[in-house]
Parts: structure tokens; C-alpha cells; sequence
């Protein structure tokens, strides 16, 4: 029978404190981008508005330019969603292949992966910018969502393939033997059943490609096309000391990917049991 204890209470108290200190940067980004101009820099951080103004709200989002919130909120959405359907189709066969050969350049294959999955990007940075730049790929979304693809598409097929692995091939002989052709049992039975990896694998990607700053910086640089993190930098380095718009730029930025992991959490965690248990 449980007993509700002084150990107990303390340990909620000491729960509910650390809770308090999580979200206090949370609050001080929502009360300072609800402040009126005038409250910014005459009020304390903590102190919450006067009046709820949501002017820095409005007028971040009807800003227009190169580095408008709205073309760049859209841009990043672009390639984002872009990137990660390239990555689910393309992750999803490469593991399928590479998990139901027993031949040895499939091992072999999948430890080159491994190898993808450690070395860091970064080291091909130039050498990727100088072939993207000569096939007309920079400065484009598209070209940011095949370079998102390359880079992230060993961390899918190793996803995948674990969960494939981890699979009988009794699903896909059934649909075979009820006249499906492989392409169809694929599709049609197998990658369904693969939904948590799928979901682990759009989140991971997802927050990746979306919260980058780097790449999008190099590769994008001087175009019209500015993904959200860089517009911020910009909107950041011009506005000073405009703190409740540069922290209105902040939570717009928070509330997509967020979103996204409301709708797709159930996934990802269960994308994540079935590899702990696997």
C-alpha cells in the first residue's frame, strides 16, 4: 500500500522547483515579446506587461524583404518537408535491401554507414559547396534539400535497418504469395508496419534541418531564398536591443517544430522503445 511520506513530499516539492527553473526561460521569452515598446528596457525581465501588446508580433509578421519571417517561415517548411521525404523513401529501401541481403556488400555497406554516421559533415563543406555551386544548386531549395538528404541519409538507413532487422519475413511473404508483387509488399505491408522508425526518423531529421544555422548560411547565402534561423540572425543583428520583436522571431520559430513533434511524439517514442527493446 502506498504511503505518502515526508521523503514523498519532499521529493515533489524538489520536482515542482526544478520544473519552475525549467520554464522560467520560457516565461521570460513570452512576457518580454508581450511588452510594449516602452516596458523593454524600462521594467525587469520577470516583471510581466502592463498590457498584453502584440504589436511585435504583427509587426514580424508582416515584414517583407529577403528576410521577411513569413518567405523565410515558408522556405524552411519547404525543405524540411522536403528533406524528410527524401529521407524516409530513400532510408527506407536502402535499409529494406540492405537488411534482407545476407550477401557481403550489404555488411559491407552498412558499416560504411556507420562510418557516414560519425565522421562530421562539416569536413565536406567546401568540396560540397564548390560541386553544388557548378551545378546551379545554391542559393535554392532544392538544392538544400539534396544536401540535406546526402547528409542525414546514413543516420536513416541505420534507423531503419535496425527496425527491419528486427522483423520477421512472414508479412512480406504472405502479401507475396496473395499476388503482390515485392514492390508492392513494400509499400503496402511492410514500410506501415515501420511508422515508429518512420516517426523517429522525421522528428530527428525534422529538428536537424530546421534549426539549422550553419548551412543554410553557406549554401543560401545572398539569395532570396533565407530559411527561418538565418532570417533571425539577421532580424537579431539589426533590430539591437529590440528585445519583445527578437524574442516574438523566437517563439514563431518554436511553434512549427513543436507542433510537429505534438503530432508525431507518439511515434518517436514508440520508434524509440522498439529500438531499446530490439
Amino acid at each position: 500500500m502506498f504511503r505518502y511520506t515526508k521523503l514523498t513530499a519532499f521529493r515533489e516539492v524538489l520536482v515542482w522547483i526544478v520544473t519552475l527553473i525549467g520554464l522560467l526561460p520560457l516565461y521570460l521569452l513570452v512576457v518580454t515579446a508581450l511588452k510594449p515598446d516602452a516596458e523593454v528596457l524600462t521594467t525587469s525581465a520577470v516583471a510581466p506587461p502592463s498590457t498584453v501588446d502584440f504589436g511585435a508580433f504583427i509587426e514580424v509578421l508582416t515584414s517583407t524583404g529577403r528576410n521577411s519571417i513569413p518567405m523565410s517561415i515558408l522556405n524552411s517548411v519547404i525543405i524540411t518537408v522536403g528533406a524528410i521525404a527524401g529521407l524516409v523513401l530513400l532510408g527506407s529501401l536502402t535499409a529494406y535491401v540492405i537488411a534482407r541481403r545476407t550477401r557481403t556488400w550489404t555488411n559491407l555497406t552498412y558499416y560504411l554507414v556507420l562510418i557516414a554516421i560519425i565522421l562530421p559533415a562539416q569536413l565536406g563543406t567546401v568540396p560540397l559547396y564548390i560541386g553544388a555551386r557548378t551545378v546551379g544548386l545554391t542559393g535554392n531549395a532544392l538544392g538544400m534539400i539534396l544536401l540535406w538528404i546526402g547528409i542525414l541519409l546514413p543516420l536513416s538507413i541505420f534507423l531503419y535497418a535496425s527496425f527491419f532487422r528486427g522483423l520477421t519475413t512472414e508479412y512480406e511473404e504472405a502479401a507475396v504469395i496473395d499476388g503482390a508483387t515485392p514492390t508492392q509488399a513494400f509499400f503496402r505491408v511492410v514500410l506501415p508496419l515501420m511508422s515508429p522508425a518512420t516517426g523517429t526518423v522525421a522528428i530527428l531529421a525534422g529538428l536537424i534541418v530546421w534549426n539549422d544555422f550553419f548551412n543554410s548560411l553557406i549554401f543560401l547565402g545572398g539569395s532570396d531564398t533565407q530559411t527561418l534561423p538565418v532570417a533571425m540572425y539577421t532580424y537579431v543583428g539589426g533590430l539591437v536591443s529590440a528585445w519583445n520583436k527578437i524574442f516574438a522571431v523566437v517563439i514563431i520559430s518554436m511553434i512549427p517544430i513543436l507542433a510537429f513533434y505534438m503530432f508525431a511524439q507518439k511515434r518517436f517514442i514508440q520508434g524509440f522503445a522498439g529500438g531499446l527493446k530490439g
